[in-house]
């Protein structure tokens, strides 16, 4: 039996697949477990009602299992590892929170006017401590196998490259050689090509935020 996924539509473009990073991790967790699912594509601006009605909260993504409505990638993608855990993306606890504040030191740095607020260099240790740790452990953050920390750098990482290129002009030193290569690795996976936003709508997706 299929999954019910609720996920963002693009903006101005209601058909399209929008540019959520936390559906897009739960997309990857169902691709990659080779779950199948069903996609409702909602309009973040103008949610119909129904989903309202299931979802009170009204948040992107939401998931229907076992006819219960659940929202919170976090919650989600650990209900469908329970549920499938073959194969598993469970990742051991001393990996479990790599990366994990790179992507609110990206949107302090993109949504950032003032440069001598410290936001940039924050965002560059951050990335740097990644980089280290693939230095020794990757190319994975667990090594050889995929495991859902990846899942969930994925799309952060893939916001961060589009988002601070385009707004800011900024790109990712080159210095940080295994962030690149790791990048590299994620974003040609089956998975993220099946079901990343186009860099338009990611784009799109951060003006509001960027220029509010």
């Amino acid at each position: 039996m299929a999954i019910e996924l609720c996920a963002k539509a693009a903006v101005g473009s209601p058909d399209t697949l929008g540019d959520c990073p936390f559906t897009h991790r739960v997309l990857l967790t169902l691709e990659e477990k080779k779950i199948p699912y069903n996609t409702h594509l909602i309009n973040v601006s103008e949610k119909p009602q129904w989903f309202l009605e299931v979802n009170p909260e009204g948040k992107v993504p939401a998931v229907k299992i076992d006819d219960k409505w659940i929202g919170d990638s976090d919650v989600i993608v650990g209900i469908i590892e329970e549920k499938y855990p073959s194969p598993s993306l469970s990742p051991p606890g001393d990996v479990s929170s790599v990366g994990s504040k790179i992507f609110p030191s990206f949107v302090k740095f993109l949504t950032s006017k003032d440069p001598a607020d410290g936001s940039e260099q924050a965002l560059l240790d951050e990335l740097k401590a990644l980089d280290e740790h693939l230095k020794t452990k990757g190319p994975f953050v667990n090594g050889e196998k995929i495991c859902a920390v990846d899942l969930s750098l994925a799309p952060k990482l893939y916001h961060l490259d589009v988002a601070l290129g385009h707004y800011k002009g900024w790109a990712i030193p080159e210095s940080f050689s295994h962030v690149h290569n790791y990048m590299k690795l994620l974003f040609s996976l089956e998975s993220f090509q099946k079901t990343k936003p186009t860099k338009e709508h990611v784009v799109a997706g951060w003006a509001s935020k960027v220029n509010g």
